[in-house]
């Protein structure tokens, strides 16, 4: 028994006639023709009309509507920007919350100290309410004498 592996089938070669080769698995449905660009038209001859005469002007041609073109969801760019910005919210409101603690215990202080003064000024000491001045007159008589 022989065991030879199939070859493939040849492809046909083809000439352009300007003797340029192609390559085709099957036969085309018909001859190829080369390109030939268009040749531009004319241009157009303007006629002078009668005098005073006055052609009205040539709106000019409106353009077709743009055509949506799916473009390529940009993911990586939205979650970079999502990320940036969420971390910049997390730093703002860190800044946030600090300048209010700091403002917080600021007028805090500032009330303690404000309190202290009031207590010093309106508070006679030794624990009696009610302050100001005493007059004491005190008369001592000594009986041994």
């Amino acid at each position: 028994m022989d065991h030879i592996a199939p070859q493939p089938a040849v492809p046909t070669v083809l000439y352009t006639p300007d003797g340029t080769p192609y390559y085709t698995h099957h036969t085309p449905p018909a001859p190829l023709a080369l390109y030939q660009p268009p040749t531009p038209l004319p241009a157009p001859v303007h006629y002078p009309g009668p005098v005073g005469y006055l052609p009205a002007p040539i709106a000019p041609a409106p353009l077709p509507a743009p055509v949506a073109v799916p473009a390529r969801d940009p993911w990586p760019a939205r979650l970079l920007a999502g990320g940036i910005g969420i971390g910049a919210g997390g730093l703002g409101l860190g800044f946030l919350l600090q300048t209010l603690a700091a403002a917080t215990t600021g007028l805090g202080l500032l009330l303690a100290a404000l309190g202290v003064l009031y207590l010093l000024k309106n508070s006679g000491g030794g624990g009696r309410g009610g302050g100001g001045a005493v007059n004491v007159s005190v008369n001592v008589t000594n009986r041994n004498r």
